[in-house]
């Protein structure tokens, strides 16, 4: 058994959430021992798609007409997109449409949640597809917590060690919260926040360009980060901010569940199945209620979830989804 791993325009799409979706599947995929190539001309039995662009749409109907059993990975949903870049509210039907027209063309689905699965569920074309929800999963053995990356991570931003920092990640568009968390950095000047991840202020809504070009003397947007600085991060700093407003699934909440980090997410759907206020994270419904938290973590009325927060991650270890994956590959 070989399988394709293909993804159309990696090289543009690798610093995203998809990217790191991406090199996750490598990994698992590995800790199987399970064939599979990058390379579309070699010769493979099973189509793993992950890219919805129209190149890949083709791809996938070249392959069905020989014969070839295809997962595709519905990473995106209509929900995530629209509160997305510039003039995606606007296009949003019309990505829905596309989206089915892709979907539709895999021999079963993979998507990263439950949540994920029933929104698709409730796409019509798609209700009778069997569908697969399994995680991203994240590299266990990778994020942990250690005292030295606490260390370099302070050290690289000058933050002393009585410094209390607060750190979000995500790419310049308003579903990730940015705006968010750029008012939340006005509202604690007392507090350090730094928010990791990138993408062209071109194409971000008016709102988002102005909430990155806030000049704070607490805040700093630091740009794209690699896995090893995203480690420091949640080490060094005491909170993670997940202001997100909608998500398939959120890899940075499981990096921060395995680095024992404590973390406030947003009360939305994703969460409900698998992170629980007050037990393995602490959630707020609203700005205001951000604020509250944030308030109450800082002066010991909320006390730390770190420990029981990696429970979350355990379940999404790499070395785990890989025997999903595998399971899903054979029964093809």
């Amino acid at each position: 058994m070989k399988v394709l791993l293909y993804s159309e325009g990696l090289k543009t799409i690798g610093k995203s959430g998809l990217g790191k979706a991406i090199r996750h599947q490598m990994k698992a995929l590995e800790y199987e021992k399970i064939s599979y190539t990058l390379n579309p001309n070699d010769d493979y039995d099973i189509l793993h798609i992950n890219t919805y662009f129209p190149k890949s749409y083709f791809f996938a109907k070249k392959a069905k007409k020989m014969g070839k059993k295809i997962v595709y990975h519905a990473h995106s949903t209509e929900e995530d997109y629209k509160n997305g870049f510039i003039f995606a509210k606007q296009t949003s039907k019309l990505f829905k449409k596309w989206l089915i027209k892709c979907y539709s063309l895999g021999d079963v689905i993979v998507t990263p949640t439950p949540y994920s699965k029933k929104l698709l569920k409730g796409y019509k074309g798609l209700e009778d597809k069997t569908i697969y929800d399994v995680s991203n999963g994240i590299e266990l053995e990778f994020f942990e917590k250690k005292d030295e990356y606490r260390k370099w991570f302070r050290k690289k931003y000058n933050y002393k060690d009585e410094d209390k920092v607060i750190f979000g990640i995500g790419l310049y568009i308003e579903r990730k919260g940015i705006i968010d968390f750029v008012e939340l950095a006005k509202r604690f000047p007392e507090y350090k926040f730094i928010w990791f991840g990138y993408s062209p202020l071109a194409a971000a809504t008016k709102k988002v360009r102005k909430a990155v070009n806030t000049k704070l003397d607490n805040l700093i947007f630091a740009g794209y980060a690699e896995p090893e600085l995203i480690r420091g991060a949640m080490n060094g700093g005491d909170l993670y901010l997940f202001p997100t407003l909608e998500e398939t699934e959120g890899i940075p909440i499981i990096e921060a569940c395995a680095c024992k980090t404590n973390a406030i997410v947003r009360d939305i759907p994703i969460f409900d199945d698998w992170l629980t206020n007050g037990v393995n994270v602490y959630k707020a419904k609203d700005l205001d209620d951000f604020e509250k938290k944030i308030k109450m973590f800082f002066s010991g009325k909320l006390p730390s979830v770190a420990e029981k927060s990696y429970e979350v991650a355990k379940e999404r270890d790499l070395k785990k989804i890989g025997k999903k994956l595998k399971k899903i590959y054979e029964s093809l």
